[in-house]
């Protein structure tokens, strides 16, 4: 994607979403119909039928309680805040306000009001994922998911990320992180059984059976985060340090910590007088990679 595109969505998503107060009118013939031209900017009614989900939604689950609820209040008082569409071949695609549509449906409204844009599959993609992480709708699964998308599909760099999500560096390589977990711990992850921090405890294990251990004793155990990275250190480290590692200083063991959450992998610092050397691991290509790209952005 050229810079023009991610620099004009690194703007935010003000020109998407105008608080404009309205409510569904009682006549259903007032809405626009799937083959009507005439929206420029205005809030335009769309027939909910017409409607449809956005095939590129980061966001997989839908919380069913809320959706009730919102139908609820949907009911009466109206949508208040319009729902973001674009026009396909036949109907529309919803590109932000997929909950409100939901609860639009189980509240028996027979149109909606939208705001139209004219965007591309990039853009729309693109402006689905970061309205999704704006508004805190994903769980850390999906947040992840649109993380990479975002990274592999449109070849964004973490500090164009940053700025487009509001999220720091670290924030998202940690996040990117736990979709190297095995499936049934994302979905754990997911459902909310454990919590990201969990996830990124489990991550330092690298022993298959070791990890599925501990996966087992934080989800029958309810194992806060910091016993999760207690029994973490703990796991597979029978073996003695050697002595070097028994020296390293608080300054050492402090600045290994802070460049490993700034890379998202473990880093090794070996101090040999005056001199030393760090040391960053990798464990793919794809790893080895995301690296040189922070490193790059450091110059």
């Amino acid at each position: 994607m050229s810079a023009q595109k991610k620099g004009g969505l690194g703007r935010g998503l003000e020109a998407l979403f105008a608080d404009v107060p309205v409510k569904v009118p009682d006549d259903d013939n007032t809405a626009v119909s799937a083959g009507s031209s005439d929206y420029k900017d205005s809030v335009q009614y769309i027939k909910t039928h017409d409607i449809m989900p956005n095939a590129n939604q980061p966001r997989k689950s839908f919380n069913e309680e809320k959706i009730e609820e919102l139908a609820v209040s949907i009911s009466e008082h109206g949508i208040i805040q319009p729902i973001v569409v674009r026009k396909k071949e036949k109907g529309y695609e919803i590109v932000a306000g997929e909950r409100r549509w939901r609860a639009a449906m189980k509240a028996g409204l027979g149109q909606v009001p939208c705001l139209i844009r004219e965007l591309d599959d990039e853009q729309n993609m693109l402006i689905a994922i970061i309205e999704n992480m704006q508004r805190e709708d994903l769980n850390p699964i999906e947040e992840a998911e649109g993380l990479r998308q975002m990274t592999e599909t449109f070849g964004m760099t973490q500090d164009q990320i940053s700025k487009s999500v509001g999220k720091s560096r670290p924030y998202i390589t940690n996040s990117m992180r736990l979709l190297k977990l095995p499936e049934y711990i994302q979905e754990s992850i997911s459902e909310g059984v454990i919590s990201a921090g969990h996830g990124r405890a489990l991550l330092s294990v690298t022993n298959d059976e070791e990890r599925e251990k501990l996966w087992e004793k934080i989800s029958e155990e309810g194992l806060s985060v910091r016993e999760a990275e207690k029994e973490a250190g703990h796991s597979g480290k029978k073996k003695k340090k050697n002595p070097a590692e028994r020296r390293k200083d608080p300054d050492t063991l402090r600045a290994e910590e802070d460049l490993k959450m700034i890379l998202g992998t473990k880093v090794k610092i070996e101090n040999k007088g005056k001199k030393g050397r760090i040391q960053i691991e990798y464990y793919s290509p794809e790893e080895l990679n995301r690296l040189i790209d922070i490193l790059k952005t450091l110059r």
